[in-house]
């Protein structure tokens, strides 16, 4: 298991921007039955599936969470509005955002705000802060930038490229994203189109990521590293889909997760803070299309939990060989 979690990757295997069109996505296929595995494109998912499988996947939409402050040389990110116009969010450098700090984002275009349009109002337990809207209705679309992890942006940096793409705004949201309050985008979704969704048997399900999705694991112990807490919402319908169909596929770990931890399928809403691990035997999930995941994390340890960690670490190997482009932007592999 320590092998798979501390796994190497060249840094050129990074993805900084999405395949283009999205599902032209390279797409390992594994069978877990054989032990082995194919190469092919996400397009031809309709050739690979049952006409009976059904998927799965998250219809969050990502916020704009990441307002830059030039005026006031640092950078923020909101978390969650708690109530209306007040937020959670993190903030670098901590010791220019003390309690009574008054922010000016950076708009996407236009010159900058007259008039402060946020306030830092408190410090709270584990970094984080209690941020407040000054105005009334806070225009995100216009001042906020798409969330991106931080390894897109080091990795553009790295290779001479802005650190802003206008297309982000659209590349890093799925095409069906409905539901506003994710902080990162569940991002096997971003491989969709709605030509290939409409080929394909496809339900729903809500659940708003978080930060906590992409805290690397620092125990010593994997088994002890504290899960996060992400609300869902599961929709009508849901439970008599699956009742009917062959197998379910979730389409990335949100959706996993979500089908494996809720008490039932009917509509409702809750939290989860479900951490999939080896030897963990899934319930409701006999499929998995997802993106090749960080070393050290939670969401590499729900994949391994699927396929088996000896066979999840050949299939890295064999894709890094093979140049596919790995996390975010990067391209997918199926689990069946």
């Amino acid at each position: 298991m320590q092998r798979l979690l501390a796994y190497s990757l060249p840094a050129d295997r990074i993805a900084t921007a999405p395949a283009q069109p999205r599902d032209s996505a390279r797409l390992l296929w594994i069978d877990r039955k054989t032990q082995t595995w194919k190469d092919m494109r996400v397009g031809e998912l309709p050739q690979i599936l049952d006409p009976r499988d059904l998927l799965i996947l998250n219809n969050s939409r990502v916020v704009p969470a990441r307002l830059l402050c030039s005026q006031n040389r640092t950078e923020l990110l909101l978390l969650e509005e708690t109530s209306p116009g007040w937020w959670t969010a993190l903030g670098t450098p901590a010791k220019r955002l003390l309690p009574g700090t008054e922010l000016f984002p950076d708009p996407l275009q236009g010159p900058p705000p007259p008039l402060p349009l946020l306030r830092v109002e408190k410090t709270l337990p584990g970094g984080q802060l209690l941020i407040r809207s000054l105005v009334e209705n806070l225009d995100l679309p216009a001042i906020g930038r798409p969330p991106l992890p931080p390894y897109i942006l080091k990795s553009r940096k790295a290779r001479g490229q802005p650190d802003f793409d206008p297309n982000d705004v659209f590349a890093y949201q799925t095409t069906y994203a409905e539901v506003p309050g994710s902080v990162a985008a569940p991002t096997a979704g971003l491989h969709f189109t709605p030509e290939l969704l409409s080929r394909l048997n496809h339900a729903f399900i809500t659940l708003h990521v978080g930060l906590g999705t992409f805290r690397p694991i620092k125990t010593a112990d994997f088994r002890d590293h504290p899960m996060h807490e992400e609300r869902y919402q599961i929709g009508s319908g849901l439970e008599q889909k699956i009742s009917a169909a062959g197998r379910v596929i979730a389409v990335g770990t949100t959706s996993a997760r979500v089908l494996e931890s809720v008490p039932h399928l009917r509509p409702h809403r809750g939290t989860t803070s479900a951490y999939l691990y080896p030897p963990y035997q899934f319930k409701r999930v006999q499929g998995l299309l997802t993106n090749f995941h960080l070393p050290h994390s939670t969401l590499l340890l729900l994949v391994a939990a699927l396929a088996g960690p000896d066979l999840i670490l050949r299939a890295y190997e064999h894709a890094m060989r093979e140049k596919y482009r790995f996390y975010s932007y990067g391209d997918a592999m199926l689990i069946l």
